[in-house]
């Protein structure tokens, strides 16, 4: 089940109602509604792996209570590394057993041996890597005495699968949201406005910018041979919208429907293409996933603790596996790798907590070092998403390679260019309208607030009417194959 379809358009509402009114505020039947639901919204994908689901639920909340009531330090950290292990195992065979096998085959036909290996012919279990990171923040955060056992199954489950955040995050932390999930809940009309502008907002990214760059996109990148350098730019920028804007229109999306039911979710994204250097950018794209990583990897590896040596390690051991994390193909592993390049720079001048605060804060207009230092790290960023987006490692270096030719002086010509006009000319508006709400959680989260209210509602009605127009057939978010 989409969020920009029209099953959940039915789906959400019934929830809603059902959730403030039929359970008559009882917190133990609203989250068991919120339960009941989710489990719902995920069998829409695969009934299937609805098991998987539960499995993985179990496999950490007993685990969770056994740890907690043995009195032996090695039979808790027995428990732990049983969850951790039996969960990441999980991940690693539906996710990465075949990127394996293909590679080691590849490695030894290299050197003239050939063996017959056997691949898994099954699908990525949709949201897995998400609700496997639930599930570890709980069984660490526990062990480490973060937070107290959960007794009560039900709220252990609803929070790992929560259906705003069950497919593509954000990835939430037990410390944050249990505690909700056991708090009772009033219904806030404020809130749920404000969620309702929020999940507006998420659709008018999936929908107009972030579907109609992707059809762009991959005309260009399927055909990348056949065009200009210039045009192969076009493409790249197209693929920087559209990621952004399919990703945090979800989130946004998630983020609207969880007000709606009184729950607050970890923010995920922060006007990322408005930094003004790689560490910036890494603090405010994807902020539940750099987070997690640096609580629960970087950290305990010593972060920047140590000499030089252990900081390039483990910089390098950070982002290699965030790349990893989003799935297994080498492109992604060079992504991560090109990343880690950009940032050691700034980690080793002490320079990656310079920008803390959001650019030109309180101003119309950057500075003109802010602007370029912008343009900079966006101009990085951009090249680095080729080899995310690229089928593979050959295919972006041909990609690059073609780039920085000729061509690149050349006008931008392909086939639809056309009708990629008005796309462009509505993701510049959707650029500035970022800028201007940059200093809020999200860009339409004060605009026209203070407006008379026909103005205010005029601006509603344009974003609605811009999210029918570009309506068509039903679209994937992009991190749900992650």
């Amino acid at each position: 089940m989409l969020f920009n379809s029209l099953n959940f358009a039915i789906f959400l509402p019934i929830v809603f109602l059902l959730y403030w009114f039929a359970t008559k505020r009882n917190l133990k039947l609203q989250n068991i509604l919120l339960l009941a639901s989710s489990c719902f919204f995920y069998a829409c994908w695969d009934w299937r792996f609805l098991f998987l689901l539960m499995i993985s639920i179990v496999l950490v909340f007993y685990p969770g209570k056994f740890m907690s009531s043995a009195k032996s330090p090695k039979i808790r950290k027995l428990w732990l590394w049983f969850s951790i292990i039996t969960s990441l195992g999980f991940l690693g065979i539906f996710k990465y057993y075949n990127f394996f096998v293909v590679s080691l085959t590849d490695m030894l036909t290299n050197f003239g041996l050939h063996i017959n290996t056997m691949t898994l012919k099954v699908i990525l279990p949709v949201g897995i890597s998400f609700y496997t990171f639930h599930g570890l923040s709980y069984i660490i955060d526990l062990y480490k005495g973060r937070i107290d056992e959960e007794k009560d199954f039900v709220n252990y489950a609803v929070f790992v699968s929560f259906f705003p955040l069950l497919i593509a995050g954000p990835i939430e932390r037990a410390t944050h949201l249990l505690p909700q999930i056991k708090t009772p809940r009033t219904f806030d009309y404020n809130k749920a406005a404000d969620g309702l502008r929020q999940i507006l907002w998420g659709l008018f990214k999936k929908i107009v910018i972030a579907d109609n760059c992707a059809e762009f996109a991959n005309t260009i990148f399927n055909n990348s041979s056949s065009y200009s350098g210039s045009t192969l730019v076009l493409g790249a920028l197209f693929f920087t919208f559209q990621i952004y804007c399919d990703f945090s229109g979800y989130s946004d999306i998630a983020l609207g429907v969880a007000r709606l039911f009184g729950i607050e979710l970890l923010r995920n994204f922060a006007f990322p293409y408005f930094s003004r250097d790689i560490a910036e950018f890494w603090r405010r794209w994807h902020i539940s996933l750099t987070t997690w990583f640096r609580d629960y990897l970087y950290i305990p590896l010593g972060g920047s603790r140590g000499g030089t040596w252990k900081k390039v390690r483990n910089t390098f051991i950070i982002f290699l596996v965030s790349g990893f994390w989003h799935g297994a193909n080498w492109t992604f592993i060079a992504w991560g790798a090109l990343n880690a390049i950009y940032f050691l720079p700034v980690m080793l001048t002490h320079n990656n907590r310079k920008n803390i605060e959001i650019v030109a804060q309180g101003k119309a207009f950057p500075n003109v070092k802010e602007f370029f230092s912008m343009l900079i790290t966006f101009g990085m960023t951009v090249f680095a998403w080729i080899f995310f987006r690229a089928d593979s490692i050959s295919h972006a270096f041909s990609y690059i390679s073609r780039i920085f030719s000729k061509s690149l002086l050349t006008i931008p010509r392909f086939a639809g260019i056309d009708r990629s006009l008005p796309i462009m000319l509505l993701t510049c508006v959707f650029f500035i309208v970022e800028w201007i709400g940059r200093e809020e959680q999200y860009a339409i989260a004060r605009v026209g607030i203070k407006w008379y209210k026909p103005l205010r509602w005029a601006m509603y009605y344009m974003i609605i009417t811009a999210i029918f127009h570009f309506m068509g057939r039903e679209q994937q978010f992009i991190y749900f194959q992650f």
